[in-house]
């Protein structure tokens, strides 16, 4: 089965998953798979991730959740820019989710960034998740 958003499948993973409260949830590997996880890592929404490799050169992310207080970290994750919509944005117009409190991923040319670190590198992009 082809698969056409695959960002968006990994996005819905990780919050069925913690919804589920799974400790672990894995994902099919991609380098912009890796990068959003690195960077919600970063931001302090997961506690990591490791890439395993599988028999026939397949890989997949294993993702480790993060709970506090019995709750999630992430209380909402949704995909902003899409296969059949995408949304651009440049540094001066880059929203601000929740006042700041929480995150847009930002795939940029100098890679996939939290806005506030775009917004530092003066640099805008494709604004790929909201994360809060």
């Amino acid at each position: 089965m082809s698969m056409n958003d695959p960002l968006g499948d990994m996005l819905s993973r990780i919050r069925n998953a913690q919804n589920a409260r799974h400790k672990t949830v894995e994902c099919p590997h991609s380098r912009l798979h890796e990068n959003v996880c690195n960077v919600l890592k970063d931001e302090g929404f997961i506690r990591g991730y490791t890439v395993r490799e599988h028999e026939n050169n397949k890989k997949t992310i294993e993702v480790q959740l993060k709970y506090a207080e019995g709750q999630g970290v992430i209380r909402e994750i949704a995909r902003v820019s899409t296969p059949g919509r995408r949304v651009y944005t440049s540094v001066k117009d880059m929203p601000r989710f929740y006042n700041g409190l929480g995150i847009l991923v930002v795939s940029t040319p100098q890679g996939v960034l939290p806005d506030h670190k775009a917004r530092a590198a003066n640099v805008g992009g494709e604004i790929l998740c909201r994360v809060f």
